[in-house]
């Protein structure tokens, strides 16, 4: 059950107002699920919002490699609603079916194009590590070039702070629950992979 709910609009301050107008007006054009916690602090609110939207939407990025970033981020949090959305939008995207099954699962996909092998390889890395080897550092920059691979690990980041935000407060629960996040691991405890 959701922690803290969503400030009705009679309750909001002025800055809470007006940092759900901004999402609103956005390129969303919606208020997104986090900002349910971080209109605790509006411009909080403001700030984190407005990032998302640049790196969701003004990147160098294809929205199907944004995606497939996110989902593998979601996935590493077991964010349920990031998974639930995003997932969506993914397919929406173009990607793979079995792909996105794949990363569920905790499994690499068989990615054909470079960029999806990439942009999945790194996100794992930088998610299981909190760094970036030298091999992955520079097929980055090969692959991405310089300021794709900048956004890329922005994006992870700020999708780790959503996925947590979602986590810590139960946003979306339990309707976004994602049933494929649940399934058992191969290789834990009494797994058979």
């Amino acid at each position: 059950m959701q922690r803290l709910p969503m400030l009705d609009p009679s309750e909001m301050s002025a800055e809470q107002a007006a940092a759900c107008e901004a999402a609103r007006a956005g390129p969303r054009g919606k208020v997104p699920a986090p900002m349910i916690a971080w209109l605790r602090n509006p411009e909080l609110a403001r700030r984190a919002q407005d990032l998302g939207a640049l790196l969701r939407f003004d990147t160098t990025l294809t929205p199907r490699l944004i995606e497939l970033a996110i989902l593998v981020c979601a996935r590493h949090w077991t964010s349920h609603h990031e998974w639930t959305a995003h997932k969506k939008l993914a397919l929406q995207a173009g990607l793979d079916p079995a792909a996105i099954d794949a990363i569920a699962d905790h499994r690499a996909p068989a990615f054909s194009e470079v960029k999806e092998k990439t942009v999945y390889a790194i996100s794992r890395e930088v998610l299981s590590c909190g760094q970036l080897s030298s091999t992955h550092y520079t097929e980055g920059l090969q692959v991405l070039g310089e300021r794709g691979l900048v956004e890329l690990v922005a994006i992870l980041g700020y999708y780790c702070l959503v996925s947590i935000t979602l986590n810590c407060f139960e946003i979306g629960l339990p309707q976004s629950r994602a049933p494929e996040l649940e399934r058992p691991v191969p290789g834990e405890a009494g797994v058979q992979p």
